[in-house]
């Protein structure tokens, strides 16, 4: 190992630290509404999928008596 690997790896980090400086962060009331829209899309696609899995299933079942 030379100075020169050691001398990159320092200079990922710094470029990483520099990196998160640039990030922006949601405040809390933007991160709780995202939240919030996620957990909602998510019920309604789920509530979807039942409603149509309970349907084709009815169906087969009709289909096959």
């Amino acid at each position: 190992m030379g100075d020169t690997e050691k001398t990159q790896k320092v200079g990922f980090f710094k470029g990483i630290k520099q990196e998160f400086k640039k990030i922006t962060w949601l405040d809390k009331t933007a991160m709780l509404k995202q939240s919030v829209a996620v957990v909602g899309i998510s019920v309604v696609v789920g509530a979807i999928i039942v409603l149509l899995d309970t349907v084709i299933q009815f169906g087969l079942k009709y289909l096959t008596m």
